[in-house]
């Protein structure tokens, strides 16, 4: 097989519909588009979402949520984790080291899920109040 012989598979090709070309065609005089109306005419169509006058139906449904963009930022962290986690000072790099939250993270928060029976010391990393309690019950302190 050299280069210059290469073709496409037979079908694989299709020559563009030629319209409003004589009625052999099968698609001549109107061109397949009916009689009149506004789809019949060049440029002539509504737009996405238009319901002929009525209401559209984006517009018919309440606004309801959105998405938190400073989401992607934040992070949580269980108790569970720090239990697991061999350091004992655990600050935001610490835990990007470990896996534990993403890369992007800038704002972490220890939640209490799970058991913490070591002690481990908390720095610019926040907590709930249970989890807050939990670490000071080990023996830990949340900076």
């Amino acid at each position: 097989m050299e280069l210059n012989t290469i073709k496409p598979a037979s079908g694989a090709k299709h020559a563009k519909r030629r319209v409003g070309r004589g009625i052999g065609s099968g698609l001549g005089k109107t061109a397949g588009r009916g009689h009149k109306g506004q789809k019949s005419r060049a440029g002539g169509y509504h737009k996405v979402g238009f319901e002929g006058g009525q209401m559209p139906l984006q517009r018919r449904l309440p606004k309801r949520g959105f998405k938190s963009l400073t989401l992607k930022y934040n992070a949580e962290v269980t108790l569970a984790d720090l239990q697991v986690l061999a350091a004992d000072e655990v600050d935001v790099p610490t835990l990007k080291q470990a896996g534990l939250v993403g890369e992007r993270a800038k704002v972490v928060k220890v939640i209490k899920s799970g058991e913490l029976s070591k002690k481990v010391v908390l720095k610019g990393i926040g907590a709930t109040a249970g989890a807050k309690a939990a670490i000071e019950a080990a023996g830990g302190s949340v900076a």
